[in-house]
């Protein structure tokens, strides 16, 4: 009924599902006009069902999903999923489901650090990324060479036939070190990788300590013991990044730190934090990463040609096989995603700086209002745009819709005693004199109302009336960019540049947005004084 792409982690129905769908709705058409809305949330709970793991990209908490860092492996609370996804996942998870959170801002990391007139950094990895770091920010990355020579030994991957032979083959080097007195730091990438290790060590009577999202209370007192002898941490990527274990004494005497990776992630920067963790400041240490053709890397990008070889060779299941050939392979796997990755990135700046304009544009003029000492001077504006607006909108060649500029008139203006006869309209026909007319009665009727009131305290209202439409309307307008932005792609379908279509779409709905704005300010103006 739906079809999943791990790689581009996106499910769509199939043919069947969408008539599946189409009868379950009672309607002929699913794709029908304002029908994108409901695919989008039938694909946002396909994707929740399909693609978003328990203890591997989200916890469940006091009742509560919550988000794990992929990078990181830290809880990241009050963090949701966005465009229904979180909804869906705590449906599946039958937890409480929470409100959709409005988004009131939103910027790319991108364009946020383009804001600087200054931009730098500092890492241990950045060498795997230096071509983004140049593309996106223009930035040359440059190698400090370390202060002390590397004694670490990196050895060739271990890779086995599948994901069970390889934890039982870790479970084995673990006991062996552990009884040789040397410390152990098993790095996993989810929480439920490092349970499952965990049961497997109990087995084998292997003493250790678990690091995950889970049990990050206790964070600093695990660290600070996974130098000792024998100590043993099964850690997520919390402990493979800017963690500085301390060895304890005797340590080096039997060949330092020892680190464990029981995958390959799909960064290399990742893998590289985690060796990392050892041979540090000149200390002796090895590192080694376990592989199996059932990890999600070697599935997903590449296990095909691994397993043609390990077939070809006869490799009995339990034994598993090094070679620089595969290495290589995996190694690059790893660059294929991470360019992957750099594309999606860079795609998201190029349709980021889209909305940028948008977002430029509107914080300027929320800026000039929280500036200004008088807003009188902008309501004027705003009448004298609205009343242009309004006509321009309603002309019908060398005439106009009198009626619909009277009801939109009536619609900002509620008609009250002095109010506007639809005639005095009819009765003009020039264009700039029309204009002129009901600028001149939306001014009129706005100093009737203004005129006894304290100016200081009309000034706050009108800015406080100004700010509020201003940021409903660009809630709906990131909203209806993100819905707009989801949808675009179809258009390559029909050989059409999706980032054009965007582009042109986006224009007119920010138009479209500057005469919300203008439309409603003006008429909750009104409003407010009227109930006044």
């Amino acid at each position: 009924d739906y079809n999943i792409d791990e790689k581009l982690r996106v499910a769509t129905l199939s043919e069947n599902g969408i008539q599946k769908m189409e009868k379950a709705l009672k309607v002929d058409n699913i794709y029908a006009k304002g029908g994108f809305r409901v695919i989008h949330h039938i694909e946002q709970a396909l994707k929740a069902k399909a693609l978003f793991k328990r203890d591997v990209d989200y916890v469940v908490k006091d009742n509560e999903v919550l988000i794990v860092d992929e990078f990181t492996g830290r809880l990241m609370p009050g963090r949701r999923y966005s465009e229904g996804l979180h909804q869906a996942i705590e449906a599946k998870e039958r937890v409480k489901i929470q409100r959709e959170s409005k988004t009131l801002a939103s910027i790319t990391f991108q364009n946020y650090f383009r804001l600087f007139q200054k931009l730098s950094g500092m890492t241990g990895t950045a060498k795997t990324e230096e071509e983004e770091f140049y593309k996106i920010y223009g930035l040359k990355t440059v190698v400090i060479p370390t202060n002390q020579p590397i004694l670490r030994q990196d050895l060739q991957d271990f890779i086995y036939k599948s994901r069970q032979t390889k934890y039982k083959a870790i479970a084995d080097k673990v006991a062996e070190l552990y009884y040789k007195g040397q410390p152990i730091l098993v790095g996993t990438s989810s929480v439920e990788q490092s349970e499952v290790l965990s049961q497997v060590l109990k087995l084998k009577g292997v003493k250790h300590e678990v690091l995950n999202a889970k049990n990050h209370a206790r964070e600093a007192e695990i660290v600070a013991a996974a130098g000792q002898k024998s100590a043993v941490t099964i850690a997520t990527n919390m402990a493979g990044r800017g963690t500085d274990i301390k060895l304890g004494e005797g340590v080096m005497e039997v060949g330092g730190l020892y680190i464990i990776g029981t995958q390959r992630n799909e960064s290399r920067r990742v893998d590289n934090q985690l060796r990392g963790r050892s041979g540090r400041q000149g200390d002796v240490g090895t590192s080694q990463f376990y592989l199996s053709l059932e990890d999600d890397l070697m599935r997903i990008f590449g296990g095909d040609r691994v397993q043609r070889a390990m077939t070809a060779l006869n490799v009995p299941d339990d034994m598993p096989i090094q070679s620089r050939f595969i290495s290589s392979a995996i190694e690059k796997s790893q660059t294929r995603v991470e360019g992957r990755n750099f594309d999606m990135r860079k795609h998201v700046v190029e349709y980021d700086d889209v909305i940028n304009y948008h977002r430029e544009i509107v914080y300027k003029k929320r800026r000039q209002v929280l500036a200004s000492d008088s807003i009188k001077a902008n309501v004027l504006d705003y009448l004298q745009e609205l009343s242009n607006n309004l006509v321009f909108q309603h002309k019908q060649g060398k005439t106009y819709d009198y009626r619909e500029i009277f009801e939109s008139i009536n619609a900002i203006h509620e008609p009250g005693s002095d109010s506007l006869q639809l005639e005095q309209l009819q009765n003009i026909s020039d264009e700039r004199e029309l204009r002129e007319f009901i600028f001149d009665f939306f001014v009129a009727r706005f100093n009737t109302l203004v005129s006894n009131l304290n100016q200081a305290k009309l000034n706050d209202a009108l800015r406080f009336l100004y700010l509020n439409t201003i940021d409903t309307f660009w809630m709906e307008h990131i909203d209806d960019m993100g819905y707009l932005r989801q949808n675009v792609s179809l258009h390559a379908y029909g050989q059409k540049d999706p980032l054009v279509e965007y582009k042109q779409q986006a224009y007119l709905r920010f138009k479209d947005l500057l005469v919300k704005i203008r439309f409603g300010f003006v008429s909750s103006i009104f409003k407010a004084l009227l109930e006044k």
